[in-house]
């Protein structure tokens, strides 16, 4: 993502008529190149991995024992698409909290069914997908797609793949739907939501199946550098083809894909390595991140924040520190989890859908995220940490709750706090189009967001 506008620098969380920050637009730029190479969970974890093993972590196996040695310093640990890491300063044993951050690595999508080859008739070759998530159907239309996800083969290898702009879901012309703009455009998402691949027939493609079609399974192992007959199961998912770019008078906005979630896993890592690369002292907090998939479905998998994860992780770190369940209830008693998931700014074409006094804000910092039904998992002790948090980072911070009349959504940190018993505040920064194919936040809000999360990390 590239841009030639150069801002003066001004103080963090201030957008005036210069624009963001100069430190602010360099974070939002490395977001859209974390973006970019983040098209699914599974990539997103290997981009975090990568830029954790840069700034001096180490791999563990969770097939392998772990000692104390083992579990001492920075770590991380890779399951599926989820990933968890953690600096632990010197002197860490049974004793420790934990100050955890947490995100989630999926975003809503279509998902290739197991059989991609779909339909074919009237010229034009398919594939067959379905809905993941919650997206906005309507976004997903008339737009450049690629194709991303892993790829497991016959002998248990697992590799992944990405391809370039491959896909279109075309909208039906306005001239053969003359009400639409009147009526609103309703999406059947078996009939109206399958991508056209290629044409039909068409001799000397990359990938063209033996019936005449084109096979997207070759195109994807063709990215991947294997054959197809080697792969016995996939997961892969649609990803808008379009560049992450800043936009607006002063290039005060971001347009991409992704954003919810990957804007708290990239403030989160970022974060991590700054409080790894600083000072530690003995008795001070272990700094964890957690990026669960399968958020945007219910976080109901091995991977995701309502399987055993984080818990397997928390219980074998505090046993190679020398720990045993008391100690590691007494430990739990004592760490705070922030749950980090993107929310919604007050939308200025449909300012009656938000709490008439509660009015967060694009470019205002993160907020915290309230709901007396426990949708999320924010009380008063946990207000008070990332409230502290935030003026010791100088971030400025505001408020969501939800209008009365319409549905509150969740994330992993109501499904954390109840597994774990720990203390869970939920926060985010603010965006508008949350879901679509495309979404757009504030420039200046992905720093405030990490500076946040990096205060509390450091306890």
């Amino acid at each position: 993502m590239t841009s030639t506008a150069e801002h003066p620098a001004r103080p963090s969380g201030s957008t005036g008529p210069s624009g963001p920050s100069s430190q602010a637009r360099d974070v939002a730029l490395d977001l859209g190149a974390f973006v970019t190479a983040s098209p699914s969970s599974y990539h997103a974890v290997a981009e975090a991995a990568r830029r954790l093993e840069a700034g001096g972590f180490r791999s563990l196996l969770e097939t392998e024992d772990w000692t104390a040695e083992d579990v001492a310093g920075e770590r991380y640990v890779i399951r599926d698409g989820s990933i968890i890491a953690w600096s632990a300063p010197e002197g860490s044993d049974s004793r420790s909290a934990w100050r955890i951050v947490g995100s989630h690595t999926d975003s809503p999508a279509l998902k290739l069914k197991p059989t991609p080859r779909y339909g074919g008739g009237e010229g034009v070759a398919q594939v067959g997908v379905e809905v993941y998530g919650g997206p906005l159907l309507n976004s997903w239309l008339d737009r450049e797609l690629r194709l991303a996800g892993r790829l497991t083969l016959w002998d248990g290898t697992t590799v992944l793949t990405s391809t370039g702009p491959l896909l279109r879901i075309p909208q039906l012309a306005v001239h053969l739907d003359r009400a639409v703009n009147k009526e609103g455009l309703v999406l059947d998402p078996q009939r109206h939501l399958q991508p056209v691949l290629g044409l039909e027939g068409q001799a000397g493609q990359a990938g063209q199946g033996g019936q005449g079609g084109l096979d997207v399974m070759a195109i994807l192992a063709a990215e991947a550098g294997v054959d197809a007959e080697d792969v016995a199961g996939f997961d892969v998912v649609t990803v808008d083809a379009q560049a992450p770019a800043l936009f607006g008078a002063h290039e005060e906005f971001l347009a991409s894909a992704r954003l919810d979630n990957l804007t708290s896993v990239h403030a989160e890592v970022e974060a991590l390595l700054s409080v790894a690369d600083g000072p530690r002292e003995e008795g001070d907090p272990i700094a964890l991140l957690v990026a669960n998939d399968h958020e945007e479905v219910g976080s109901a998998s091995r991977s995701g924040a309502a399987g055993p994860f984080l818990e397997d992780v928390l219980v074998r770190m505090h046993a190679a520190l020398g720990g045993d369940d008391a100690s590691r209830r007494r430990a739990f008693a004592s760490s705070l989890v922030v749950s980090a998931d993107a929310g919604h700014a007050v939308h200025p074409n449909y300012p009656e859908r938000h709490d008439p006094v509660t009015r967060p804000r694009l470019g205002e910092g993160p907020m915290l995220k309230i709901n007396a039904q426990q949708r999320y998992a924010t009380d008063a002790v946990g207000i008070a940490a990332f409230v502290a948090a935030c003026d010791d980072a100088g971030v400025p911070h505001q408020h969501f709750v939800s209008n009365n009349a319409m549905p509150c959504g969740s994330t992993i940190g109501p499904i954390t706090a109840t597994r774990l018993g720990i203390t869970t505040v939920d926060v985010g920064i603010t965006l508008l189009s949350m879901h679509s194919a495309r979404e757009m936040c504030a420039v200046e809000d992905p720093l405030l967001l990490q500076k946040a999360c990096a205060a509390f990390l450091r306890g």
